[in-house]
């Protein structure tokens, strides 16, 4: 930091801002507390003994006699500064005995701007083509990718959202993926398709409706778990989806169950016995199809093939939200009817099995830059200890996937962080817990920062770069 009259220039990210006494910066995590630039949230320690509430604990007190902090706490990086510009050491480099092994982990706030969130949302509802660009506060942040079971996929922020376009469009995007990934909500426009209120670990609310459940299948699963269920009940079912239409006489588990032929004409493309693509195209009705009327899909009964007056059937969404049921007249058309209380069960049992529809928010970010000279003096090192399992790469506490290849990038789901974990700077850019646990002798071997090696209890009296309290806080 550099001293300017009564302004302090704050060295902890690219922006350098200069603060005045009693303001903070542009990040709002740095201030200027009587001449001295100081950390404004406390180190998070998680502890599994801490009492549920918490506390904050004295942190480089000249009277720390290290009683408040548990034995078992681990210090995150939540809190603890960053190594920016880099060629200095991480704030913490704590020693540790695990299970008799000397042990090293090393904590620091990282400055991402190759970061992203991959949002998973639990619908059957259409919420735009693949491909469609996303929106917030109409600025593009991101768009939908492939749908996967009962889910449906956005990718959001990305080097070139937070960089690469407007100085609008970056500073919408890191403010959209910071609320995102401090578990707010945020409302998402899509292209072609619906207004989407996304939160992690929250129903999403499509088009103004919360989503209360997540499909048990596709028709053809559906039909493959609930066939004898429906047997002798009905004589034939019929399970609308957008992608894998299900037809119980004619599914190989009607077939195995000795279910007879009910003369049905589906229109759709046929790709197996009973199971058929594109009935309909997609949208916010049965199954995640436009359909609001199922009768849509059925062509002419054929008498030759099991047709006959009185035939039953009964048409249900892969949720159980839409049902209807049908009795072929004398000229074999269907005419609705109230569902049979012996039907009822079985549509429950669809409802019952489809679970609480859920946002799942999973932080992505690219590692394997300058703030591994935090870490080691040789960084490629750290790149291929992490990549081999012998470092663990924990954020917040939280276990990370990381991905194959080249580099250090990782995934975490947010939810399992503690609250406030996720920061910014105005670069833009994100700010995102990291520790790095490893053997001492493999850290020494990989040119790691020995001089700068601190117990538990050093750390707590001594501090960091930075002034600040410590929290210490349960396990999530």
């Amino acid at each position: 930091m550099t001293d300017t009259g009564e302004k302090l220039r704050c060295d902890a990210c690219p922006v350098m801002c200069y603060i005045a006494p009693g303001q903070t910066g542009a990040c709002d995590r740095y201030a200027n507390d009587a001449g001295r630039i100081v950390r404004t949230d406390p180190v998070v320690m998680l502890s599994h003994t801490v009492e549920a509430g918490g506390r904050i604990v004295p942190f480089a007190a000249r009277d720390w006699d290290g009683a408040p902090v548990p034995a078992d706490a681990f210090v995150t990086g939540i809190g603890s500064g960053t190594t920016y510009p880099d060629y200095k050491p991480a704030p913490f480099i704590i020693a540790s005995q695990v299970d008799g092994a000397d042990m090293v982990t090393v904590v620091t706030e990282a400055i991402f701007s190759y970061c992203g969130v991959t949002v998973t949302i639990d619908t059957d509802r259409f919420l735009g083509p693949e491909g469609a660009v996303v929106w917030v506060q109409g600025e593009p942040i991101g768009q939908v990718t492939t749908a996967e079971y009962g889910s449906q996929m956005l990718s959001l922020g990305g080097v070139h959202h937070l960089t690469g376009g407007t100085k609008a469009e970056g500073r919408i995007t890191c403010a959209a993926l910071l609320a995102l990934c401090n578990g707010e909500a945020v409302e998402l426009v899509i292209d072609g398709g619906s207004t989407v209120v996304v939160q992690a670990g929250q129903a999403p609310i499509v088009d103004g409706l919360r989503e209360r459940r997540m499909r048990v299948g596709c028709g053809s699963a559906t039909i493959g778990m609930f066939a004898m269920q429906w047997q002798g009940l009905v004589d034939e079912v019929v399970v609308v989806d957008d992608h894998i239409t299900g037809v119980v006489s004619e599914h190989q588990a009607g077939k195995v169950i000795g279910w007879p032929p009910s003369g049905i004409r589906i229109k759709g493309h046929r790709s197996t016995p009973g199971r058929y693509f594109k009935v309909s195209e997609p949208g916010q009705g049965w199954g995640g199809t436009r359909l609001s009327d199922p009768l849509e899909i059925l062509g002419e009964w054929n008498p030759k093939k099991g047709a006959r007056p009185g035939l039953r059937l009964l048409m249900v969404s892969t949720t159980g939200e839409q049902y209807a049921y049908y009795v072929l007249d004398d000229s074999l058309q269907p005419v609705r009817q109230d569902l049979p209380q012996d039907l009822k069960a079985s549509v429950e049992l669809i409802d019952e099995n489809c679970e609480s529809s859920l946002c799942t928010v999973l932080f992505v970010g690219g590692a394997g830059g300058s703030l591994r000279a935090g870490v080691a003096k040789n960084p490629v090192r750290l790149t291929r200890s992490v990549q081999g399992g012998a470092t663990r790469l924990t954020s917040g506490g939280a276990e990370t996937y990381v991905w194959p290849g080249g580099g250090i990038t990782f995934m975490v789901d947010v939810t399992r962080l503690p609250k406030g974990a996720f920061g910014y700077v105005p670069t833009p850019a994100l700010v995102a817990p990291l520790e790095f646990t490893l053997p001492r002798a493999e850290y020494l071997a990989m040119g790691g920062h020995e001089e700068n090696i601190r117990t538990l209890d050093q750390s707590v009296a001594e501090g960091g770069e930075y002034p600040t309290a410590a929290r210490v806080t349960p396990w999530p």
